[in-house]
């Protein structure tokens, strides 16, 4: 029996209402990770090996849209989700060439309020430059599917009701005209989402959200996802690939 979809507008990636989720591995930055306070680097380095780890267990590493759309027709077996969250610069420089060496896609979240910016949300630094347009269309070029992150990541369960719709439905509108494509993923800043936000993503025109560990909000607009970072090594990504399957229960559509 063919799985039943939710979608949010019409043409959009499907998501279907029922069945474990596939483990979705949640990257920010690829650098130097000599200072970093908020743990939000892994080195080149890291990556190509958690990379290898993946290939050689027989997974392939994709994006978002393709991991939902194979999820819908039954074909996510041996797939795993891949994204990087804050549109930072290196993720070009450094992550791409390393996902292409081992045949994966990922979803890249970025900020279009902060184009060619730095993270100024993080206090304790240091700062990293961000993404400028250029770099947005040169990795959708590539082959990367483009998600919103917000406009100028905000908590948005904070945000009165005004700036919480500029951040989600002005973050798209931006996006959709940079890159040419509709823009179908969003990813909560911080991870905060509530019932209140689920909804203005799915009302902007989202046909799916990212969290990290949304609890009873899990579902379409809520997907969770496994921080990976540098301390992560081949022994550590097993115990959080298993448990995930030991954890992880239907996503229901709403």
């Amino acid at each position: 029996m063919a799985a039943s979809v939710d979608s949010a507008v019409p043409g959009a990636v499907p998501v279907p209402r029922q069945g474990p989720f596939p483990w979705v591995a949640m990257y920010h930055s690829v650098g130097d990770c000599s200072h970093d306070p908020y743990r939000v680097t892994v080195t080149p380095e890291r990556l190509e090996r958690q990379l290898s780890w993946l290939r050689r267990r027989g997974l392939r590493g994709v994006s978002m849209g393709e991991l939902l759309t194979a999820r819908a027709r039954g074909e996510a077996r041996g797939l795993v989700g891949l994204t990087f969250d804050d549109g930072y610069a290196d993720f070009v420089t450094d992550a791409l060439p390393l996902l292409r060496r081992w045949g994966c896609r990922a979803t890249l979240f970025v900020l279009p309020g902060r184009l060619g910016g730095d993270n100024a949300w993080d206090p304790l630094g240091p700062r990293k430059q961000l993404l400028a347009a250029d770099g947005i269309r040169h990795a959708a070029a590539e082959g990367v599917e483009i998600g919103s992150h917000g406009l100028t990541h905000v908590d948005l369960t904070r945000a009165d009701d005004r700036t919480l719709r500029t951040e989600v439905a002005e973050s798209r509108a931006r996006l959709t005209e940079l890159t040419g494509v509709r823009t179908d993923g969003f990813c909560y800043p911080y991870g905060t989402v509530d019932a209140r936000v689920a909804a203005a993503v799915r009302e902007a025109g989202y046909s799916y959200a990212c969290a990290i560990d949304p609890g009873p909000l899990t579902g379409p607009y809520a997907l969770p996802r496994a921080h990976v970072g540098q301390g992560d090594t081949a022994l550590r990504l097993h115990l959080k690939l298993r448990l995930h399957r030991l954890r992880r229960r239907p996503v229901e559509g709403r």
